[in-house]
């Protein structure tokens, strides 16, 4: 019929007032809000364009300090500044975060499964990216809920509407197709926004956790004096690969749970719907058929699933195992370049890739069975399922008695509204039931990211409870007044006071640079010894290792790490003490050399092995500490500049305590304790030009005179070498 329909008129009518209150809304803040919302969420107060001296200025300065005591990140973006506001965790909510991070036994963290387990760790770790309800974390989770609310509606919508379409097809009602194509574009508008917005809240929201995740993590593994829990982790907390662990495995994590929300709440909102509206088409038989199918599909499907959880921790584990090994090579480049260790270091990456490999490999195979089974059953099942569900209410109709049959015309019009409404109910019912079906196989697609999300999560947790767990190393102080049992040495009852530069001595392996690593605080003292020391207040003690360590950074950094930028201006130190601190080192040259204060360089690589060792010295002359602990740090110096640098140290009140093996570095000590080598924890301790001191370094005397003794012999025998090889020794033979 190509006349008017009012009943369909009728039934629009109600669609056509919400669709243009719709409209209105997306000119509203009702709509607007939570866009609003969004931007606030990651609106970062950019500046006007700046120059590249003002950049490089920028990533000089790092950060700014506000007058409330807050300091804000400066990242370069785009030719501006971005300013992050920095909220370091502080440590009563690590204090109150450790009971709900126990350790976790080793058995549990090979196998991660979906239990109570899980859920006890997944809820740890979501009290740190999600710290409160009015956290932005939980607005996007919101507005990200309500799209998704807002998404299946929209689709049972669009699902009537296109039943309305066809039946106006069907009664040849022209008018109502248009009105429906047309409140069809007007759907869409919704729609697509709708879609995008869902998009992109769950990006924003996985980056969000990632954020909150990654700083937590970072505020807890690189926290100071007393804990040292990037020193230890990897010793005492028994976490190896931990760069894999706060960069890939985090990263993952945030995906896989913004991710799984979506892929969860709206499947389950999907499922409700639509089975509600299907409920009263199909009747209490097809209503009941449905369920029967939800349950016999859901025992299927978890009968075939693999253990994803446990695949997924072992898979990052070997990435990380591979990561390490890449890394490896990269750090110490110049070591194995010596050995020209490369064909070997390539066997160890190449197996390490190879094990990777072979997992993953093994992960497609095993999906193989689980993904046949997946698609067998939520297309095809699903479907024929869904054809017999759509039949209940034709093929069971009850027809008019035959006393109350109308007559010819209007049999004819009762046949054609009959074919019409059925073919209505059948284009909705089966758009819903394909809805349906897709929200299903999304909501079983989603027991398998459970179980990968249960692999991370297990991993990230052990890292956690690792980092939380560790014992922190005991805090001395000069304040305290307590006394420090040293092990080293373990008997014999002395005494060093300030300003008495000691020079620790002995052969390999007797422990020297044990004594420098529990006066740094890196290890505990022990109990048994009867010479007690005070450890000196932080910022008072500067260790320098042998091997010299160049940071991140400008030139300017090498030298006040571990200072920043912001510091150094505070303290009021000028860039004329930095050059005279260069020049007390003999490095004058390096700034014109190297194009300034501010150049930027992997610095491990463009300073020489020399240049390192005297650029840690210049740490030592511009941090002024009480005490110095060098370690074998000058071993690459010639001993003129060496001389020249202890005196300056010296000179600037610095007590000097030195361990090394270089008789020639005596003379800049007014104490010698040589360690013994036999066994038995012997030392001793002597002053520096005492009849003891000078008994040992004649001893020296005499051993070096003694070869020097030998010298003319060597030069005859070398003579008569180069007699043997000429050109005449070789006619004479």
């Amino acid at each position: 019929m190509a006349g008017h329909n009012p009943k369909l008129f009728s039934s629009t009518k109600p669609q056509i007032l919400v669709l243009v209150s719709l409209a209105l809304l997306l000119r509203t803040r009702i709509i607007t809000g939570p866009r609003d919302l969004v931007h606030k969420l990651s609106h970062v107060g950019f500046s006007t364009e700046l120059s590249s001296s003002e950049l490089n200025q920028a990533l000089q300065q790092l950060y700014v300090e506000g007058s409330d005591g807050t300091r804000q990140l400066l990242v370069p973006f785009k030719n501006s500044i971005s300013k992050v506001p920095l909220h370091p965790t502080s440590d009563a909510l690590f204090s109150s975060h450790k009971r709900h991070f126990p350790p976790l036994p080793p058995s549990a963290q090979s196998k991660p499964n979906v239990d109570r387990a899980f859920l006890r760790q997944l809820l740890a770790i979501l009290r740190i990216v999600f710290p409160s309800y009015r956290s932005s974390e939980v607005g996007i989770v919101l507005i990200h809920s309500t799209f998704l609310i807002l998404r299946t509606v929209l689709s049972v919508g669009v699902a009537k509407l296109d039943g309305k379409i066809v039946k106006a097809l069907v009664s040849a009602d022209g008018r109502g197709f248009l009105r429906g194509l047309g409140l069809w574009f007007l759907l869409a508008i919704p729609s697509t926004y709708t879609n995008s917005m869902i998009r992109h809240l769950q990006s924003r929201l996985s980056l969000r956790l990632r954020t909150r995740l990654t700083r937590y993590t970072h505020d807890l593994y690189l926290s100071s004096d007393p804990h040292l829990r990037y020193y230890r982790i990897s010793g005492q907390g028994g976490i190896d690969g931990v760069d894999q662990y706060i960069t890939a495995d985090i990263a993952s994590w945030a995906d896989s749970l913004s991710g799984l929300y979506g892929n969860v709440l709206k499947p389950m909102l999907d499922l409700t719907l639509f089975t509600s509206q299907l409920s009263r088409t199909l009747g209490f038989r097809g209503t009941a058929a449905l369920f029967l199918n939800y349950y016999i599909t859901a025992r299927i499907l978890r009968a075939v699933t693999p253990a994803f959880g446990r695949l997924a921790a072992v898979e990052a584990r070997l990435e990380g195992e591979y990561r390490a090994g890449v890394g490896r090579v990269g750090r110490e480049a110049e070591e194995v370049a010596f050995y020209d260790g490369g064909h070997r270091e390539r066997e160890i990456l190449w197996r390490a890739y190879l094990r990777l490999i072979k997992h993953v490999n093994s992960i497609f195979k095993i999906r193989i069975a689980y993904e046949w089974t997946e698609d067998f059953v939520i297309k095809y099942l699903w479907s024929a399922a869904g054809y017999c569900l759509i039949s209940i209410p034709v093929l069971f109709t009850r027809r008019l008695p035959v006393g109350m049959q109308p007559g010819p015309r209007a049999a004819l019009t009762a046949a054609n509204n009959a074919v019409a409404d059925r073919t209505e109910n059948y284009i909705s019912s089966r758009r819903l039931l394909l809805s349906l079906a897709d929200a299903g196989g999304r909501l079983m697609y989603a027991y398998k990211d459970i179980l990968e999300l249960a692999g991370l999560t297990t991993r990230l947790y052990a890292l956690l409870s690792s980092l939380h767990n560790l014992p922190p190393l005991p805090a001395y102080s000069p304040a305290d007044g307590d006394n420090v049992d040293v092990s080293i040495p373990a008997s014999g009852a002395q005494e060093a006071a300030a300003r008495d530069h000691l020079m620790i001595t002995g052969s390999n392996g007797v422990g020297k640079t044990a004594v420098a690593r529990v006066l740094a605080g890196l290890w505990g003292a022990g109990n048994e010894g009867e010479c007690k020391m005070h450890r000196p207040g932080r910022g008072e003690l500067f260790v320098v290792p042998q091997r010299a360590y160049m940071v991140t950074g400008s030139l300017l950094d090498q030298i006040i790490y571990p200072h920043t930028y912001p510091q150094f201006l505070q303290s009021g130190r000028t860039m004329e003490e930095l050059m005279e601190i260069l020049e007390a080192v003999h490095l004058s040259y390096i700034p014109s050399r190297e194009g300034g204060w501010q150049t930027r360089k992997e610095w491990r690589d463009v300073l020489s092995g020399g240049e390192k060792q005297r650029m840690a010295m210049a740490r030592v002359f511009y941090h002024k500490p009480k005490f110095a602990i060098l370690d074998e740090c000058t071993s690459a110096v010639s001993s003129d500049v060496e001389g020249q640098m202890y005196e300056h140290a010296k000179s600037l009140g610095i007590t000097l305590i030195t361990i090394s093996l270089r008789p020639s570095l005596a003379k800049y000590h007014t104490q010698l304790l040589t360690l013994s080598g036999d066994g038995t924890g012997s030392w001793t301790l002597s002053r520096i030009g005492t009849a003891e001191a000078r008994m040992g370094i004649d001893r020296e005397i005499g051993m070096l005179q003694s070869k020097l003794k030998e010298v003319e012999g060597w030069e005859r025998r070398v003579k008569e070498l180069e007699v043997m090889l000429g050109p005449q020794g070789a006619v004479t033979r």
